[in-house]
């Protein structure tokens, strides 16, 4: 007879999800027999971010605690959990740590249900492992305003009502019964995976190595790595056909207690292998981490599976989106998936370079993002503004150098087209001899775009003045940039005046009658310039304005203007007002380049809906402020 703490503690799990899927007393009555009650005071930490989880999660029965994102800004409020809710089961499926901070909020009663009792129920009752499953990706304990303390260890919002079909899982890397673990484990490495299959001539998979097996039986001397790999590897193997959604592939890993499963023709162990899937598979397949996916951007060695990668990355954009996360959020996340995607295409580009004979590197360089992936900005695939530096070398050498940085800036450019984004139609990219330099040539570029006020360098200006190095150690663009403000020392004021000049160029995007401008003629006739007549102005206002302070370590537009509300508290609330009229142009190009599946840069009046058409009109409102404030500080009127 079961006592009556556990008779109490069964009365009430059986009324709460999700032990409302267990039909089975006796089985439901077990669980409760091994929940320990916790009494915790007022402020009591249950767990914190990045501690690993013991073997339990927990069900308030009396009392409150708050979930918690902790950021450098302080804590932000997640979830308040009362009466019946669980929390803290994620580790059950997912094992990794806590992302959160757990914290009583009053004095609370926890039953902590031991999850060893619990897994028992898995193989069992399906609808239980499935509500687990959508549980953990749909991950609902973060709301659209958080901005955790790293962006990229954040939990995601994802909406899961459909479970996606896995229908290509990573390409398998097997060997032969033949193989010794040591060429296992090379071949392993050489292709950066966590799983060998074992096959016979037919293909059809005998066995699986895995990461595991290699710590736990050779690391440990328990094996010997000139051992065949049939000493160490997992059989009979687990395979499944290619019509599973990703739920039930995960229930599958549960039940069987593995992290890999093998996918064949028929779904059986007599037909060839067709690919392999992990529970890493899993979690980038339902783009639930930003870390995870960019992880695998870092291990991919195709172009063309990064174009998917980057694509399941605009769905993720989509869900940002959607649930109105903050823009700062948002480009953060962006903006490392985009710089992850440039580097990986950098070391493909590199692989192609030694398959063709030509060595490694001859000379440090730099990859720098141009335009507003160096401002950290692009959320969309928009065309590439990208160039190259390197160091400077003997004379006797430039060319030879050069020449391989040119042919290694092709095959880039090539890799991130394949991916999509498009070639610069102005050619401003590093595979152009123009654009691919030395330290010495870029510094004696900007020396004459800032002493000579042509049409062209003012262009130059506007866009080489927002780079960004994405590749290297950072100091040749860190003597690029003190080169600039070298110069400023010694420039002509004409030069800060010529681009305030160009920032307001383009008008009030109203008309008198407060209309949108639209333009008159062309492709884009009767359609709006986002990018020209709205976030233009504002970029080019917060760059000669940064460059005016001698604040040459921000890049992006709105943290410009919020480090300029530092800088002149005078003008705080105008600058601020501006930062947050670029995040609504930001948001607004980025919703309907999804939503067209193109750049966003152009809007027909007629496709806003009242509230985005109040919004864009409002954000107007800085623009005009802004370039008032340019004309009276450089004493533009002189200069018309």
């Amino acid at each position: 007879m079961p006592n009556q703490v556990t008779r109490r503690i069964y009365d009430f799990l059986k009324g709460i999800p999700p032990f409302t899927y267990v039909d089975d007393e006796a089985a439901l009555m077990r669980v409760a027999g091994r929940v320990e009650v916790l009494y915790h005071p007022l402020n009591k930490v249950i767990f914190k971010p990045g501690e690993s989880p013991p073997e339990r999660f927990y069900v308030v029965k009396e009392g409150a605690v708050e979930l918690l994102a902790v950021s450098d800004s302080g804590e932000q409020l997640v979830e308040r959990c009362g009466e019946g809710d669980v929390f803290g089961i994620r580790p059950l499926l997912a094992e990794d740590n806590y992302t959160l901070l757990a914290r009583t909020a009053e004095e609370t009663l926890l039953y902590a249900v031991n999850t060893e009792g619990f897994r028992e129920l898995l193989t069992q009752y399906p609808a239980l492992m499935r509500h687990l499953v959508v549980s953990m990706a749909g991950n609902q304990r973060l709301p659209a305003t958080v901005v955790a303390a790293s962006p990229l260890e954040a939990p995601v919002i994802t909406d899961l009502r459909e479970l996606q079909t896995v229908h290509r899982p990573r390409d398998p890397v097997v060997c032969p019964a033949t193989f010794r673990i040591v060429e296992a484990a090379k071949l392993m490495t050489e292709h950066n995976i966590g799983s060998i299959v074992v096959v016979d001539r037919r293909q059809h998979p005998v066995g699986i190595i895995t990461d595991r097996d290699l710590r736990q039986k050779v690391a440990t001397g328990v094996k010997s790595n000139q051992e065949l790999v049939g000493a160490i590897m997992g059989k009979p193997v687990v395979c499944i056909g290619q019509t599973m959604n990703s739920a039930d592939v995960q229930i599958e890993m549960v039940r069987r207690g593995i992290n890999h499963l093998v996918q064949t023709k028929d779904g059986t162990d007599q037909s060839p292998v067709t690919g392999v899937i992990s529970k890493h598979d899993l979690l980038v397949l339902q783009g639930s981490n930003p870390a995870v996916l960019i992880r695998e951007i870092g291990r991919t060695k195709s172009p063309h599976y990064l174009r998917t990668l980057r694509e399941r990355a605009e769905k993720l954009l989509a869900t940002y989106l959607e649930k109105e996360v903050s823009i700062s959020f948002i480009t953060t996340v962006m903006t490392q998936i985009n710089d992850e995607i440039i580097r990986t295409c950098i070391k493909l580009s590199l692989a192609r370079m030694q398959a063709d004979g030509r060595g490694n590197p001859p000379a440090l360089f730099d990859w720098l993002a141009l335009g507003s992936q160096g401002r950290g900005e692009q959320l969309l695939r928009t065309d590439q503004d990208n160039a190259l530096i390197f160091e400077d070398v003997p004379e006797a050498r430039y060319n030879q150098v050069k020449d391989y940085f040119l042919q290694l800036a092709s095959y880039v450019t090539e890799q991130l087209h394949i991916v999509g984004f498009e070639y610069c139609p102005a050619d401003m990219m590093a595979s152009n001899p123009k654009w691919c330099l030395p330290v010495s040539k870029w510094r004696e570029q900007f020396s004459r775009w800032m002493s000579e006020y042509t049409p062209e360098n003012m262009l130059n200006t506007s866009i080489f003045f927002d780079y960004r190095g994405v590749w290297g150690d950072g100091s040749l663009p860190g003597k690029l940039t003190e080169h600039i403000f070298t110069e400023l020392e010694s420039a002509s004021t004409r030069f800060l005046a010529s681009l305030a000049l160009a920032a307001i160029d383009n008008p009030s995007p109203l008309t008198f009658f407060r209309n949108f401008v639209v333009e008159r003629s062309g492709e884009h006739k009767d359609q709006f310039d986002l990018k020209g007549r709205a976030m233009r102005p504002l970029t080019d206002a917060a760059r000669v304005l940064m460059l005016q302070a001698r604040r040459g370590n921000i890049n992006n537009t709105f943290r410009r203007f919020e480090a300029l509300a530092e800088l002149e508290p005078q003008n705080a609330e105008l600058f601020r007002e501006a930062a947050q009229a670029y995040e609504v142009l930001i948001r607004l190009r980025a919703t309907f380049g999804l939503r067209r599946n193109d750049s966003g840069r152009y809007l027909k009046p007629e496709e806003l809906n009242r509230l985005q058409r109040l919004l864009l009109r409002n954000s107007f409102l800085p623009i005009k402020d802004i370039q008032t404030l340019l004309e009276l500080r450089f004493q533009l009127n002189f200069l018309r």
